[in-house]
């Protein structure tokens, strides 16, 4: 079991989309995979609500108690619709996190406490291969859990200049939480979100990370796309709601890549095309409305 944390102290940087929709695209290559909403405005949770509001419900038994009370992780998992998913709602209570775990001794580690505390057993307690924390827009108690506990760390930023700055910051809280709490983090990836190719801006952004990150800067680009904003008002991933758009072969080019990163050392990945991930990302052809 494998988790990441998709995190970055921005926010609308595309953490939320991007956890729902690469959750499902590794979920669509066969992999068993649980979502854990750390956001107090539970974002990931409302956008994989389902259109009719049954498919994961906010708010009952949540990261808070699962953090506050140290509730056992399999009574606040909910198994959604698509097949291979599940999830850990966040709620508005993470807001007062902060106050609430203010006198708990080693407090960044309660979220790695209790992964390690879990045994998967059948369906009452389902195995994951792949375990993805959504983080809050700031790097408070919430990320620092998220940071302690997790295997990797997936960085996705849009393609602007204050974009950069912020990474140095981000990265300074990185070396810290693998110094103090958890020698063992690596970067995952640099992931550009919301692209627009026919911006100059884009690609000098996008020039300015290859120099920085090299190979932690991921080959896919999350285009900007309109069905991708659509998909969290009707309660679905991408994949669901638009599987012929640009933001579903965006996100399921990105779940491939990060097999293809993960998994190398285990075994080629069954149902992909390698030489789909070896190759240049999706076009990024110019932004189109309807797609």
């Amino acid at each position: 079991m494998k988790s990441i944390a998709i995190i970055n102290q921005k926010g609308g940087v595309g953490k939320t989309t991007t956890a729902a929709n690469l959750g499902t695209a590794l979920a669509l290559e066969g992999r068993r995979v649980l979502l854990l909403d750390l956001d107090s405005q539970s974002n990931l949770s409302m956008h994989l609500s389902g259109e009719a509001g049954d498919a994961l419900i906010p708010g009952e038994r949540s990261s808070f108690e699962l953090l506050v009370d140290k509730m056992p992780l399999e009574e606040g998992i909910q198994r959604l619709e698509s097949e291979g998913l599940w999830a850990v709602p966040g709620s508005q209570d993470l807001a007062g996190i902060e106050m609430a775990m203010a006198q708990t001794i080693g407090r960044e580690l309660t979220l790695r406490d209790a992964l390690h505390a879990y045994e998967p057993d059948g369906e009452v307690r389902p195995g994951f291969d792949y375990i993805l924390f959504d983080c809050p827009p700031s790097l408070g108690v919430l990320s620092l859990n998220a940071l302690a506990a997790a295997d990797y760390l997936l960085i996705p930023l849009q393609t602007e200049f204050f974009s950069l700055q912020g990474m140095a910051q981000l990265m300074e809280v990185v070396q810290v939480v693998q110094k103090r709490l958890n020698p063992e983090l690596e970067v995952l990836g640099v992931l550009p979100c919301m692209v627009d190719s026919r911006t100059r801006l884009a690609g000098e952004v996008i020039t300015e990370l290859e120099r920085h990150f090299e190979t932690l800067l991921l080959r896919a680009r999350i285009r900007k796309n309109v069905k991708l904003a659509e998909a969290p008002s009707f309660g679905q991933s991408i994949h669901l709601y638009a599987p012929e758009s640009n933001g579903a072969a965006d996100y399921r080019f990105l779940g491939k890549e990060i097999l293809a990163r993960l998994e190398a050392e285990i075994a080629p990945v069954e149902t992909q095309d390698e030489t789909e991930v070896s190759t240049d990302p999706p076009p990024t052809r110019e932004f189109e409305a309807e797609a």
